[in-house]
């Protein structure tokens, strides 16, 4: 009988990059983008049914209310809530998950806002990593590369371990766009794409060795954690003197007990909202829009509106969201340039950076 993987959703980001529809207040893990599902309903969908434990999430203590409601609204009563006090990043986030479960149990961690079209492919990568893991290994999903992506950190794979696991070699930081060709071309690549399955306690151990200030700050903050029903609140000033660190960088970058399991299944951060235009079901001139929108002979845009109507004539390659209280518009393929209005709005401490968007609750092509 196989050991009983227990997902830990991590849903403190806040989304900015789709900004004006995700704002701090409601980040795009609560937004409903591609389905008719939050992206953090259908984060932990994937992971329902035999073989898995209810979702333990760490969250924005802020969301705690919005993250309950829509679980429940997916079928989930039993999970629980670790909200954190301050941002600290994965490694600490993963830490206070870890102190909250039982030391052999197994520990399969999330992004709640990303995408996977192939949800038995990713089922199955999970099983095959499970014997390593239960073994001690700390192990990832390698996102199989289609493209010389420069927005990813890759993972070179090294000497098989069983079937369809691979030790790392090495991980590498985002390349520039020739050296990422190059990976494509040698193969043997893949994709950083935030997802980790190890035990508890051979996490823990890892943090021990590597990086002992983020567990013993975040030991601390649990010991004195203040519960209330199922949300777990982590002491603030503890939590808050954890050096702040990517789980890559404390522990997976250092261990000699890290695998990688590559995988092919539909994958997206959904990063941008070029990469939203991309996934997102598009008419024959390869534009996609949602709400009340009207385009004449344009071509290759994506347009959303939350309210007032758009219309767009002669147009193309341009992507525009509107929602009651803002409008973005800008080329797409641009769409990282979205950071240059938030430190514009950030300046001027503008509200639209934080208040939530109540009505964006459906998806692009819907």
């Amino acid at each position: 009988m196989s050991p009983i993987v227990t997902p830990v959703i991590l849903s403190g980001g806040s989304g900015t990059r789709l900004w004006p529809l995700s704002r701090t207040g409601r980040p795009k893990q609560l937004l409903s983008l591609t389905s008719a599902d939050t992206m953090l309903q259908l984060t932990a969908k994937r992971t329902g049914g035999a073989g898995f434990a209810q979702p333990l999430v760490v969250a924005n203590a802020a969301h705690a209310d919005m993250i309950e409601r829509q679980l429940q609204q997916a079928g989930i009563s039993d999970m629980r809530l670790i909200l954190e006090p301050v941002g600290r990043n994965t490694a600490p986030a993963i830490a206070a998950a870890a102190l909250a479960l039982d030391r052999d149990a197994l520990m399969l961690v999330m992004p709640s806002d990303h995408v996977i079209d192939d949800v038995e492919a990713f089922r199955q990568a999970v099983a095959i990593a499970v014997p390593l893991v239960a073994d001690g290994w700390l192990a990832t999903l390698g996102i199989t590369p289609d493209q010389p992506e420069t927005g990813y950190g890759y993972i070179k794979r090294g000497a098989e371990l069983a079937p369809g696991v691979a030790r790392i070699d090495r991980f590498v930081e985002k390349p520039d766009r020739d050296t990422a060709s190059a990976y494509l071309a040698e193969g043997g690549y893949s994709w950083n794409g935030g997802i980790f399955l190890f035990g508890a306690g051979a996490y823990l151990d890892a943090l021990e060795r590597y990086a002992p200030e983020i567990l013993s700050a975040v030991r601390t903050s649990m010991e004195n954690a203040r519960h209330e029903g199922s949300r777990i609140f982590p002491d603030p000033h503890a939590f808050a003197a954890s050096p702040s660190q990517a789980v890559d960088y404390a522990v997976m970058e250092k261990t000699d007990k890290a695998a990688v399991v590559p995988v092919e299944m539909g994958w997206s951060d959904v990063g941008s909202w070029d990469a939203l235009h991309a996934i997102s079901v598009r008419d024959e001139g390869d534009n996609a829009h949602h709400g009340e929108v009207v385009a004449i002979d344009t071509k290759g845009c994506l347009i959303r509106s939350e309210g007032p109507l758009v219309a767009a004539v002669g147009v193309k390659d341009l992507i525009v969201i509107a929602t009651p209280d803002a409008v973005l518009i800008l080329p797409r393929g641009s769409s990282q340039d979205v950071k240059r209005a938030i430190q514009a709005l950030e300046k001027d401490g503008h509200v639209t950076l934080h208040r939530a968007m109540e009505s964006a609750t459906a998806p692009i092509g819907g």
